[in-house]
Parts: C-alpha cells; structure tokens; sequence
C-alpha cells in the first residue's frame, strides 16, 4: 500500500450496516499530517459514525484503514490511543468530582499512587506548548463548558495523540472561546498533528479548516480546499440541491404575553440557579436567550412551563383579553395551565418524547386528557400524525413508527410538530437545532417564522450567536444566573453578547442597542 508522504490517516472503501441502514457506504477519505480537515453532512449522513470506527468505537464491515502507511486493525480505543488516535466527543465523558489531573491520567497503566509533581509538570508542559490554559487542580464541576473541554483535549494528547477527532468542537462555546479553541488547533497544526473536527458551522468551517471533506446519505461526496469553497458550495454539497441560507425576521410585535419580574430560583442543594431575572415578552415576538451552558436557561425554561417552583418574584401570563394571571413563589399554584402554552425542552427523549412510543402515542401524549369517556381516539391522533408528516416533511416508515429509530432531526420536527399544532400563545423552545443539520435546522427556523406571524410569543434558548442575531428580535443574555442586559438583536453585535456571556458586570457594556430592563 503507497500512502502519501504527509499522510496520516487513509481510509480505503469502509462500509458500515446497522440492520437495513447503510451508514457508510464504500468510504474513501485520506487526512494529511500539519492540517486540520472539516468532516460535513446532514444528520444521519455517516460522520459520526465512520470517526468512531476510527476511534475504535464500531469495528467496519469492510474495508481497510491506514496508519502513517501501515494497515492498521482497531477493535477498540485502546488500539486507536496505541495508533496515536483521539477522539473529544460531543458530550464530556469526565468524573466530575475528579481534577483536571485526574482525569486526564484515569485509566492509564500504573500502581495505586500518582506522582502529583511529575503529572503536574506534564500537563504544564503540554499547556505551554499548544496555549492551553488550565489548573490541573481544578474539579470538574467548577469548571466551565471551554476549560472542560480543555482537559478532554490535553488527556488525549497527554497519551500521545498525533491524529485528533473533534466531534461539534464548538457547539457551546462562547465566540471568544471559539477563537481561543481555534488557536490551539492551529498550534496542533503547526506541530504537524493531525486534526478532524466534525461541525454543521460553516462559518468556522470556512475560517479554521484546511480542506472540507462531505459525506451524503453515507456515502463519500468529495473533498475540498477550503479556500475554493464557499458557504453555498458546501451546504449544496451536503444537501445535494442549492439552498437558501437566509433567516426571515418578520416584524409583528403585538401586546404583552408574559411578564417575568425578580424570578429567582435554587436547586435542592440551596445553589442559586436563577438571581432576580426580570424581562417581558410581546406576541409576535421572538425573544433569544443566550448564555454560556449551565447560566440558568434549562431552569428559566421550566419555571415558565409551571414544572418547577420559583423561590422569589414572579411570572405572570396575559391572555388575549389582557387578563392577568400571576404565579407568585410557592404561594400559588402555578397557573401556566390557564395559558396555551407550548414547551419543547432541551431533553428531546427524557423529557419531550417517550423514546418507546410510536408517533401516534407520542402525539396523543398532549390531547388524551381532553378525551370524554374513558376511551381516546386513536384516529384523529394518527390523522393527525399523518398531517405532520406531510407538512413538516418527516422521513419516517410511517405514523407507528418508535421515535428512537427516527434520526434526530425528525425526532425534532414530531416534537415541534406536536406543540405547534396546538397553536400555543406562547411557545418555549430550547436549543432546537442542537445537533441538527442546515436544511433541518432551517425547516425548524421557518416553522418558529411562522408561528411568529400568527402572534405566538416565542421564548427561544439558543447557542448559536449567529442565528440568535438573525431570528431574535430581543436577546436575553444570562451570566451566572443573571440577567446581563435585553438586546436589540438588529443593532447589538455577536462579540458584545459573548462578553455580556462571560462578565456579570452590565453596567461596563452600556451602548447602542441595550436595553437593561432588570436595572
């Protein structure tokens, strides 16, 4: 087997069958030493998966991987870390309760005892060498979303990692913290490392990467220097078909819809989640919050939604009448049921779905109550699942269908679907492209648009600065729990929001565009 000098990595015809899918099919992808190479693809198109074959993760039905030249066999991680392989997965895999140092060193050979000083003068070592910033005595759960991530990336490369896979690298970091990630990426590059990050952001593809490889439906669609490319090229290169990469901002204010005013809210341990949150929200309006993870958006979301109880202040809901209705902490009964109020939660399976229901059960999960009798209709929910499926453009089998075997994009699209069709009042999304692909990120958009349109006051949790900016009309910035600012999303800028994400002090970031209703 001839490989390319600078070659890394050569992937050779892998294929890859879960049941009747065809994951991949007949890949062929080469990644060069001293580059950093974009993996893209809609969900489901076999990205993921054909890096946890490299990762040691799923083993391939056929075809043959190359090491630096050498076919290589890779049954397990430990083949892959013995290979100089990495892989940073999407989500943490990290002891909590552990250090920085720690972790990085779990699982290693050795005796009972670690060499502190020694570990310590290691880790210094690599953090000088790429730019990391990091104390090694730090726990986990102190740390933020960046420095978490920090510590997966030196633990790889603290067991000799030359060739690194980063799987949605950047998916909640702030912007400066994506600029801080990029730069040790780069500094990896520099020292002839090999790097792979799998991300749906074309921007950072455009601005980070060396070449952009894409995969369709399972297959391998080609690679491209990433200064001949552009964001339409790509994105058509993914879907297959030109697509419109502009978000609508329709502008449809009407009255008052909720008002939040001096919200705080502890966790059972007495932790201070939420600190004296005020803000309101109109019909017609959609209204972004951002924040970097664990600010307090998970439990503003279920606050308003009525299933947890505020510790102080209160939220209040207006009907179409402009009737009050207020909840007061653990005075009252939250009344969010007097409102059509829609909630599609972060926690897609856990809390949305019931990942063992059909889509028709799923449907029904929000309209069996209102049944007369003891009997519900099961043929106005499967009507109604089928109206879905048309209008949201579901890929499914069909309405009986179990929701974990549909991809997670359509999985998004049954859960909007089911909230939507209820024509809520006020709607309550939480991260819902999270994880999605452009064109089922872009169809979830344009339903939001919609419901905008028809008056739906929409509560929007998002990550992505730059479509929070595009979508919002106002945008809600959360920092440690509090509220750092409402923005005007036309005239604020994506590097001030990052800052206000970071910095509890609102006060230093006055300009145009800010309105700071909690001052």
């Amino acid at each position: 087997m001839s490989c390319d000098v600078h070659c890394a990595v050569e992937i050779k015809n892998i294929c890859k069958t879960f049941g009747t899918l065809k994951a991949n099919d007949d890949i062929c992808l080469k990644v060069n030493r001293g580059e950093i190479l974009a993996l893209m693809g809609e969900n489901g198109s076999g990205k993921t998966t054909l890096m946890n074959m490299l990762s040691g993760i799923y083993y391939p039905d056929s075809g043959c991987i190359y090491i630096d030249g050498e076919k290589a066999t890779i049954r397990n991680p430990a083949d892959a870390f013995a290979l100089g392989i990495g892989m940073v997965h999407q989500h943490f895999k990290l002891v909590e309760v552990f250090s920085a140092a720690e972790n990085i060193v779990l699982g290693l050979p050795g005796g009972m005892y670690i060499n502190r000083k020694q570990l310590t003068k290691q880790i210094k070592e690599i953090c000088s060498s790429y730019g990391f910033e990091l104390d090694p005595y730090k726990k986990i759960y102190d740390m933020s979303v960046s420095e978490k991530q920090t510590v997966e990336i030196i633990k790889v490369l603290f067991r000799g990692a030359s060739i690194l896979i980063l799987d949605e690298p950047t998916a909640v970091l702030t912007p400066q913290e994506s600029d801080k990630l990029f730069e040790i990426l780069r500094a990896l590059k520099a020292d002839n490392k090999a790097v792979v990050i799998i991300t749906h952001k074309l921007n950072e593809v455009l601005a980070v990467s060396d070449r952009v490889a894409i995969l369709r439906k399972g297959k391998y669609i080609g690679t491209t220097p990433t200064a001949e490319a552009t964001i339409a090229s790509l994105t058509e290169g993914m879907v297959g078909r030109a697509v419109s990469l502009e978000i609508e901002r329709p502008v449809c204010a009407g009255k008052d819809r909720l008002e939040v005013e001096g919200l705080t809210y502890r966790d059972k341990d007495g932790i201070t989640i939420l600190d004296n949150v005020s803000f309101s929200l109109c019909g017609g309006e959609i209204l972004g919050v951002a924040g970097i993870a664990g600010s307090g958006q998970k439990e503003l979301c279920e606050v308003v939604a009525g299933l947890i109880s505020q510790r102080s202040g209160k939220v209040t809901f207006i009907d179409e009448n402009g009737q009050k209705h207020t909840v007061f902490g653990g005075d009252k009964k939250n009344e969010s049921s007097r409102m059509n109020l829609g909630f599609v939660p972060e926690d897609r399976l856990g809390m949305g779905l019931v990942a063992g229901l059909n889509m028709v059960d799923n449907v029904m999960l929000r309209s069996y109550r209102s049944a007369k009798g003891i009997f519900v209709d099961r043929r106005k929910a499967k009507a109604k699942t089928e109206e879905l499926i048309r209008k949201l453009d579901i890929s499914t089998p069909g309405v009986n269908t179990i929701v974990r075997n549909l991809s997670g994009g359509n999985i998004q699209k049954v859960l909007l679907g089911r909230e939507i069709d209820r024509d809520p009042d006020i709607l309550i999304v939480a991260y819902p492209v999270r994880g999605l692909d452009i064109n089922s990120s872009f169809a979830v958009y344009k339903l939001l648009n919609e419901q905008k349109s028809k008056g739906t006051a929409i509560l929007f949790i998002g990550e992505d600065l730059d479509v929070l900016l595009q979508i919002s009309d106002r945008i809600l910035v959360l920092c440690a729990g509090k509220n750092n600012g409402v923005l005007n999303a036309r005239c604020v800028t994506k590097e001030e929001i990052g800052l206000r994400m970071m910095h509890s002090a609102a006060g230093q970031y006055e300009g145009e565009g800010v309105n700071n209703e909690s001052e």
